[in-house]
């Protein structure tokens, strides 16, 4: 096989431009036609406005209910197109004391939905002189994700507890811009966001009802755990939330703590 000769970027520093690019001749000068025309992917690729991009939380989100509560996770990941603009988000939104919503879609129009029920709720709850029922977050979710449907990207998980009915989770679908939506469904579990798609499977197979709240951890850190591993707009670490009558526990799953041991699932 002929010698190929190799340059030294130090030394003639590359300009874009010239005969570098195959197919060779045996003294390893490129011959492409292509090369000596050729200038480089150019600033527009280089620099990339990526504020100009929709900030997204393509996410995996998962609720479970359990005797007594319910155990809600998501990752942390929030996206602008395919630049990872924060590693840690909070996907697990507080919108009352024991009910929380998990967030997938547009990160600023689930957002505002969840300010807006929030508002909501607490002065529902004033008049009410108690607690809202989660049934009641959950329609009012859906309501005005129906109301905006040509405007928002939001898919939703509505989750906790109330003395009526205990731990429930709720499902109000993604309803892309001009899209139909409104669907609120009443779920023993539910996923959601685009790495849901890759855990349907495990989750149709591993989900048994009359789990204990251990049991639902640790059916959701798997889940989500595996979602992440294939998911390229699932990442960071696991945020689990246990909602009861005895109120809220969070944990946080990182690097050797997430299912696997590495920051993945063991394959």
């Amino acid at each position: 096989m002929a010698a190929v000769t190799v340059r030294s970027a130090a030394a003639e520093p590359w300009a874009g431009t010239g005969t570098a690019m195959g197919p060779w001749d045996e003294a390893g000068t490129g011959t492409g036609a292509e090369a000596a025309v050729w200038g480089g992917p150019g600033s527009a690729a280089l620099h990339r406005d990526w504020t100009r991009e929709a900030v997204s939380t393509g996410t995996t989100i998962m609720a479970v209910e359990f005797d007594g509560g319910v155990v809600i996770g998501a990752d942390s990941r929030t996206t602008t197109g395919s630049y990872v603009a924060n590693r840690v988000t909070d996907k697990l939104t507080a919108v009352h004391h024991r009910i929380f919503c998990c967030r997938s879609g547009s990160a600023a129009d689930t957002q505002a939905v969840a300010d807006a029920v929030a508002y909501q709720l607490a002065f529902h709850s004033i008049e009410l002189e108690e607690p809202p029922r989660v049934r009641t977050a959950a329609c009012l979710f859906q309501q005005s994700c129906y109301r905006y449907r040509e405007e928002l990207s939001a898919g939703i998980i509505v989750a906790g507890w109330d003395r009526r009915r205990g731990g429930q989770v709720y499902v109000v679908p993604m309803g892309v811009r001009g899209a139909h939506g409104g669907m609120l469904l009443r779920q023993p579990f539910a996923v959601g966001g685009s790495g849901s798609s890759y855990i349907y499977g495990f989750v149709d197979a591993a989900f048994r009802r009359g789990m204990s709240r251990e049991e639902c951890e640790e059916f959701t850190a798997r889940a989500l755990s595996l979602a992440m591993a294939r998911d390229g707009s699932s990442g960071g670490v696991i945020r689990l939330a246990a909602i009861t009558e005895a109120g809220v526990e969070r944990r946080v799953l990182a690097g050797p703590e997430l299912p696997g041991g590495d920051g993945g699932p063991a394959l």
